[in-house]
């Protein structure tokens, strides 16, 4: 049954009961029948799960492939090694899950502990879990609404739906049944939603859902969905799957052409291990960890909090951004913008005084209180904190005309109305929609209509919620104080235009997100005319092409028809939360990666469900952040773009590793590959190998994730959602490279012996080593030189680098290493030889970013960023 569109009588037959509510008997035994008023959470998982998790990841395997083989060859302290990676990992990931998913806490903390209904018509308070479809509740201001309910009387009832809707003004509530039609959440006036707040007046009202089966508990529902990988988990994953199965051919290769060739087969699979090793970077889990860690905090010092640290790489990756209205891009906070005073007005009555803003001041209930603080319905108090920001407190002008009487607001007259004593009468004040009090003006007024309505028009269709005044001077009080009366024969005033304004940052940072080639789009649960506004206003919604679609049409879009057009829309207005989760996920289903941002409990299903969900830290709500992957501790949408450069940032330095962990491992494995083929021995033993992989690639491979971000970070597009993370010449680059690395690991090899040098097998270790050293300097940018970058640019990278050479030193000149790892003193000869051949791959990498340059020389580029948005983008 739709509560909304029944008679409140129909409402009580088919829920069996009566302004008198329930008796004890029958509410117990529907307790019973529903069950508890309580969002219950199916998705729990016990602690060992959680961590069993962890260790299901590809990489973790091959890790775990890489400890196993490490034992097989004798190195046990190696396998210690990476089985500490393994578990430092999982500690970490065991961690977030632990505590990642307090959403459903939060959404209990909006349910009351206690409820007042009618019990055979007599009030008591009964706790709110033990609430039933039928109850007959009590409500007044201050309350939270316990479960979804319909009003059957109402006296000025208004309520606070925010947080559910989006909308920001409050709701004013009417028993009446609604018309045939299709109604969004906001508009259906007669129903009451748990957890939404109730400002002002008070109400009965029958129970018709509880727990899971209220708006509240259908939001519950919605988050307990899995959570979604992000690009980088999807990316490292298959490059993981590719990277296993690259390992077992290699070295399945390598055995048999040995067997073939009737080598001894212990040899061979002492070599077929040493070949895995090489093929494992051992580090990068501990380096993609470290550098979403360092990013994390970059991103709290820049007022963004990482709840899930997979999500900040997601930042770089995102192609749309669909964020909330209220409270995101506007202040949450209804405001006067705008006044028109009639010049034609006059009343002595009033002496010198600004009629309009007299009119603003008296013809309000807001209040403030000692502190300063306004109290009131949202849209009365942008009224009279307008008035009193233009020097006409409410205080000091009822101190010269006392108010005697008021009609308050209600929904049909849709006006309310004061009146005042005055040294020459009774002065009635009226407010409200300006059809309504155009029709109530005296006849002497009625040539000022047309002008009237054309004003007024133009402001509403600018997305203002417009309110007009007018008065008349009565000479003393009626004795019948009605709208018959007091609210005929008026003079127009003015009228007054508010909107809950866009945050003054917001424009700038939509034109940057923009210039990065991420597509904002507005979501919301306020009116079409105001969405619309802000999001022009914004920059949001313009160019040829982009549409507004309200949440009823969605609702009549079938899947394919609103996939045709969900690229297209740039603003989704009256929209509920199923609504906005279905918004994301065509979105995704387009091959999108989807940020969202919110502060409400209507944007919890959507911020958990997106690639990365960004909620507001101090106006959202605890549901909206349990939810999120970010928290926007400023809740600034600027800080999104200092989020997103970051994002990029540590996305490029993983890539940037991973182009220097495996040119460096694709070298090793051409050597170790095509030494027998040569007829010379195995050039490395594993324990040499596992050095090189773990700590010689480790250091500098960590240093990378301190480089500075690209100074055309902001000015690219996203990372297109299905590139592999071999695009972009990474795969030739690791190709050639590996191929260099590995044809000057053998030909040092290969001379050293022909020249009957005893330290062949040192030297070739050494070459190694140090050819991936300086191409970790040369990789730290795929275009600029490292001469143009500086040194001193990433010192952790100098340090690296410096350590590498020293450790590699002691363990070519320290006796106890030498018997560890199997090495010889090098003489100062041997020494330098192995430097310069090392220096070759650096020079070649160098050479290589001389060329790009010199071909980059009159491409495109990018258009400069509006000032504004160059100095969010460069934040």
């Amino acid at each position: 049954m739709e509560y909304y569109q029944t008679p409140v009588a129909e409402v009580a037959a088919a829920l069996g009961t009566s302004p008198a509510g329930l008796d004890a008997a029958t509410a117990a035994q529907r307790l019973a029948e529903y069950g508890s008023n309580q969002l219950t959470d199916t998705k729990q998982k016990a602690w060992w799960q959680l961590l069993l998790r962890q260790f299901t990841d590809v990489m973790i395997l091959v890790l775990l492939a890489a400890a196993g083989i490490s034992v097989a060859v004798g190195e046990a302290q190696a396998a210690y090694v990476i089985l500490a990676i393994i578990i430092l990992n999982a500690a970490l990931g065991f961690g977030q899950e632990y505590r990642a998913d307090k959403a459903l806490a939060a959404l209990q903390q909006l349910a009351p502990p206690q409820a007042q209904v009618l019990r055979g018509g007599q009030p008591v308070a009964v706790p709110a879990a033990s609430l039933v479809p039928g109850d007959a509740v009590l409500l007044e201001a201050g309350n939270v609404i316990p479960a979804d309910v319909r009003f059957l009387e109402t006296h000025a009832l208004k309520v606070d739906e925010s947080s559910l809707t989006g909308e920001s003004a409050n709701v004013e509530k009417d028993p009446a049944a609604l018309p045939a039609g299709a109604y969004p959440l906001g508009d259906r006036l007669n129903l009451g939603y748990k957890g939404t707040f109730v400002t002002n007046g008070r109400a009965t009202a029958y129970v018709v859902a509880t727990g899971m089966g209220t708006e509240l508990g259908k939001i519950a529902a919605l988050l307990q969905a899995p959570n979604t990988q992000t690009p980088l988990q999807q990316r490292l994953g298959t490059f993981g799957k590719w990277l296993a199965a690259g390992a077992v051919c290699i070295c399945a290769v390598f055995f048999a052409a040995g067997w073939w060739r009737g080598e001894p087969l212990g040899e061979l699979l002492l070599v077929s291990i040493s070949l895995a090793v090489a093929a494992i970077p051992e580090a990068l889990p501990a380096v993609v960890t470290i550098a979403l860690g360092l990013g994390a905090q970059r991103l709290a010092r820049d007022q963004a909090l990482v709840r899930r640290l997979p999500a900040v790489e997601t930042l770089g990756s995102v192609t749309y951004i669909c964020t909330d209205k209220t409270g995101t891009l506007t202040l949450n906070q209804m405001t006067t913008q705008e006044v028109y005073a009639n010049p034609a007005f006059k009343l002595p009555a009033l002496g010198d005084a600004d009629a309009l803003l007299t009119a603003l001041a008296l013809n309000t209930d807001a209040t403030q209180n000692p502190a300063g603080q306004w109290l009131g319905d949202s849209t009365e108090v942008a009224l009279a904190r307008y008035a009193a920001d233009h020097a006409y407190p409410r205080a000091a002008l009822e101190t010269r005309f006392p108010r005697l009487a008021e009609l308050p607001f209600d929904s049909e007259r849709k006006c309310m109305t004061t009146l005042h004593q005055t040294p020459q009468g009774v002065l009635v004040l009226t407010k409200g929609a300006p059809g309504v009090l155009f029709a109530q003006l005296a006849a002497d007024q009625k040539a000022q209509l047309p002008d009237l309505e054309k004003r007024a028009n133009a402001q509403a269709a600018q997305g203002y919620r417009v309110l007009a005044y007018a008065a008349r001077l009565l000479p003393e009080l009626p004795t019948q104080l009605d709208a018959a009366t007091l609210e005929t024969g008026l003079s127009f005033i003015g009228f007054a235009s508010l909107i809950d304004p866009a945050r003054a940052e917001a424009a700038p940072a939509v034109a940057a997100c923009q210039a990065a080639g991420i597509i904002p789009v507005m979501i919301t649960g306020d009116h079409k005319l105001t969405a619309e506004a802000i999001a022009r206003k914004l920059g949001i919604l313009g160019r040829p092409g982009e549409l507004v679609l309200t949440g009823p049409k969605l609702a009549a879009l079938d899947e394919p028809a609103f996939a045709a057009v969900v690229e297209k829309v740039r603003v989704y207005a009256r929209v509920d939360p199923a609504q906005k989760l279905r918004i994301i996920s065509a979105l995704q289903a387009k091959g999108q990666f989807v940020a969202m941002t919110g502060d409400g409990v209507n944007d919890a299903p959507a911020l958990k469900n997106a690639d990365i969900g960004i909620a507001m830290g101090i106006g959202g709500t605890e549901v909206a952040k349990e939810a999120a992957h970010l928290i926007l501790l400023d809740d600034n949408f600027a800080t999104i773009v200092v989020a997103v450069r970051h994002g990029r940032r540590i996305y490029d330095n993983i890539l940037k590793f991973v182009r220097y962990i495996l040119s460096g491992n694709v070298g090793e494995i051409w050597a170790i590959f095509l030494a027998p083929f040569f007829g010379l021995p195995i050039p490395l033993l594993a324990i040499q190998i596992l050095w090189v992989n773990l700590l010689s690639d480790g250091l500098p491979g960590l240093a990378l994730a301190y480089e500075p971000a690209d100074a055309n970070a902001m000015q690219r597009p996203p990372r297109p959602p299905g590139q592999s993370i071999f695009a972009g010449g990474l795969g030739w680059f690791v190709g050639w490279v590996g191929l260099l690395i590995g044809a000057l690991t053998l030909g040092t090899q290969a001379w050293a012996i022909r020249d009957g040098d005893a330290h062949w097998q040192t030297m070739t270790f050494t070459v190694l080593c140090f050819t991936q050293l300086g191409s970790a300097l040369a990789i730290r940018s795929p275009r600029e030189s490292l001469f143009t970058l500086g040194l001193l640019s990433n010192k952790p990278m100098l340090g690296a680098v410096g350590l590498s050479i020293v450790l590699q030193l002691l363990i070519i000149y320290l006796p106890f290493f030498n018997k560890l790892f199997t090495t010889s003193p090098l003489s100062w000869r041997e020494l330098g030889l192995t430097v310069a051949i090392s220096s070759v791959v650096f020079w070649a990498v160098e050479l290589q970013k001389l060329i790009i340059r010199r071909r980059g020389v009159g491409a495109a580029v990018p258009e400069p960023l509006p000032p504004q948005a160059a100095v969010l983008a460069a934040a």
